[in-house]
């Protein structure tokens, strides 16, 4: 296992909902703080904006070349390298981090945004719950609220995908796997994607390495 994985891995064991409590109280706070500085107010929230200095360059939103037949205004998910990219033009992109969880690996193919919502509330998956018995039936929205600041929810001709685009409160979780959830983002970026796509934009996932694991 690489270093930085299993840093990661480990910070990420002590401040979630997502994951088992595995440090004291104090300690996991302590190595979290570092991922945070100052706060900001939003839809009469306060959440904490993520330190991007403490976080490695590669998730930073930036603008990249990306080639792709897919349209302008298209969102395409890169699960196996935790990216997302909204197509521009000229063959380029804006290019995010995300964070993919275990419900983020099972769906691939195409949907549409059919419902964004803000502070949105959190109702956990039975198999979620099955893994991790203690999870409340619900959670209304918040900063503490695993889904952030955001959520947007795509669908198929089938219907509801299961599959969800939202902020955390980790951002120490973006580019990783994580235990739970779909595909998180830090929250200052999927407020930014929240503004840029409405609902009927196209979504594109690319089948994970892991999808069948």
């Amino acid at each position: 296992m690489k270093r930085r994985s299993f840093v990661m891995g480990a910070v990420a064991a002590t401040a979630g909902l997502s994951v088992p409590f595995v440090w004291s109280r104090k300690a996991a706070a302590q190595s979290a703080s570092k991922y945070f500085y100052g706060a900001s107010a939003d839809s009469g929230h306060n959440y904490r904006n993520t330190n991007f200095k403490a976080i490695d360059q590669r998730w930073h939103r930036q603008m990249v070349k990306y080639f792709s037949d897919e349209p302008q205004g298209t969102v395409v998910i890169d699960t196996n390298n935790h990216n997302l990219y909204w197509i521009w033009e000229n063959n380029t992109a804006i290019r995010y981090g995300v964070g993919v969880g275990r419900e983020g690996f099972q769906w691939f193919g195409r949907a549409n945004v059919a419902r964004k919502a803000r502070w949105p509330r959190w109702v956990p998956p039975e198999e979620m719950k099955k893994r991790q018995p203690g999870l409340p039936d619900s959670m209304e929205g918040g900063p503490n609220n695993p889904l952030g600041a955001r959520a947007l929810y795509l669908h198929n001709s089938k219907g509801d995908t299961g599959y969800r685009l939202h902020g955390t409160a980790e951002p120490w979780s973006i580019g990783s796997d994580v235990s739970s959830g779909c595909i998180r983002m830090f929250n200052e970026d999927i407020i930014d994607l929240y503004r840029r796509v409405p609902v009927g934009t196209s979504v594109l996932v690319l089948e994970h390495i892991s999808d069948r694991a």
